[in-house]
């Protein structure tokens, strides 16, 4: 029998998905798959809560396809080995897969495409992820934007009611029609982990534009990880809150703002978009940088967020702007350092926001913030977290002979990051 292959990725639901919309459509019985790719998961810790995010909506997944007659194909290994197996196991006439805009993905996927195409199997790729990918929104020259509000402003002018059309309906009975075994947690190699990903709630975008400053409140919709793994689609959510929540909808843009930036720059992953600032001289103390992770700078806000960021995969906004501009500013700690930290942390990481908002809080990304802008700490607390709410409930040693003292002092700090960055910027000189 021959069949067609939907390859879940970054897209973990049945619903509004738009590979599968396109492949449903077909003529053949559609086998959906996932990869646990060996090439990622070598380089995650044995109980990383992301992993078990995952795992806990593909079975939910496996679980709806169960009652259509499916099933979820659970696969693990590199995915080029894999759908080598794959074509030795099955006629296969057509695979789907929604695009994924990252370095890695891009490649992986045209060597898959290739290995595909050989062996006369049709490749159909659907935009899913966005609302709009990288050459849809550009200058009238057709170049990228680089700046975010002339970017925001077409894409707002762009943005039509059928960009954001929901499929609800789907041909149940065309799934192929099979009951594979659902792989457990630890036959993948992973365990349990200390704390598990919330659930999104939208109900909050109401009060996010007064209260998303305020890390006390918690007003914040913790969507970021059903964001990045796809659990609800972008256009689900644009329905939800659009046009009357403008702040939340703003992020929502950034976010596809930072995508393209990384589509068209990809050198930003390791490299300072604006390439003047790569004459700066980094200290790069490393005990400083362990009491930054420690959340043990003396310095509350700081130390709250990095404590809130260890305990659950997750910081409050505002506060992330905090601890990053402290870590480049006050200790003068190349800005990759904490981008590989909060890799390695955040629930919601995404390699294109991760990095586009590192580079604007150390002034050598696009858009950024200019090199002089130091916050300070201490005012960002009196300001946002006036009581101390915050700060106590993640340094319950705050106020006491217990708590760190400030590894440095914010005015010396503040001149000598000036200081550096300007001599920075005079020591560069361009390539060319």
């Amino acid at each position: 029998m021959k069949l067609s292959i939907h390859w879940f990725r970054r897209d973990l639901r049945l619903e509004d998905n738009k590979s599968i919309e396109s492949a449903l459509a077909g003529s053949s019985p559609l086998l959906p798959i996932f990869i646990f790719d060996q090439n990622i998961l070598e380089n995650l810790p044995r109980n990383d809560a992301r992993l078990s995010f995952i795992h806990q909506q593909l079975e939910r997944i496996h679980q709806k396809l169960k009652t259509m007659g499916s099933g979820l194909l659970v696969l693990q290994g590199d995915p080029q080995a894999v759908w080598k197996s794959l074509l030795k196991q099955y006629e296969i006439n057509a695979a789907y897969w929604n695009k994924d805009y990252e370095p890695y993905a891009r490649d992986r996927d045209s060597s898959i495409r290739n290995l595909l195409t050989a062996n006369d199997v049709e490749v159909l790729e659907q935009k899913d992820q966005v609302i709009f990918e990288e050459s849809e929104i550009t200058k009238d020259d057709g170049k990228p934007y680089t700046v975010f509000t002339p970017y925001k402003k077409k894409w707002l002018a762009k943005l039509q009611p059928e960009d954001l059309k929901v499929q609800t309906s789907k041909s149940e009975n065309s799934f192929f029609q099979h009951e594979p075994q659902f792989p457990s947690l630890e036959s993948i190699g992973f365990s349990e982990p200390t704390f598990s990903t919330p659930e999104y709630d939208l109900s909050q975008v109401s009060t996010y534009a007064a209260e998303r400053d305020l890390p006390a409140a918690d007003s914040t919709s913790r969507l970021g990880p059903h964001l990045r793994f796809g659990t609800i689609s972008i256009r689900q959510i644009i329905n939800q809150i659009h046009p009357k929540h403008e702040v939340f909808l703003s992020e929502l843009i950034w976010r596809e703002f930072f995508i393209q930036i990384l589509f068209h720059f990809p050198e930003v992953i390791s490299g300072n978009f604006r390439r003047k600032y790569d004459g700066i001289q980094w200290r790069n103390n490393d005990a400083e940088f362990d009491a930054w992770c420690r959340g043990e700078t003396g310095y509350p806000m700081v130390d709250a967020g990095m404590r809130q960021l260890y305990q659950t995969g997750f910081m409050h906004n505002r506060v992330r702007m905090v601890v990053a501009s402290f870590l480049c500013k006050h200790l003068l700690i190349d800005w990759c350092w904490g981008e590989a930290y909060f890799a390695e942390k955040l629930l919601d990481y995404e390699l294109a926001s991760n990095n586009g908002n590192w580079q604007w809080a150390a002034g050598t990304g696009c858009d950024a913030a200019p090199y002089f802008r130091v916050f300070n700490p201490t005012a960002q607390q009196k300001r946002f977290d006036p009581n101390f709410e915050y700060i106590k409930r993640w340094i319950p040693e705050y106020g006491t002979d217990e708590y760190a003292t400030p590894i440095v002092e914010h005015r010396f700090a503040r001149e000598r990051a000036i200081v550096t960055y300007k001599q920075g910027l005079d020591r560069f000189t361009p390539d060319h």
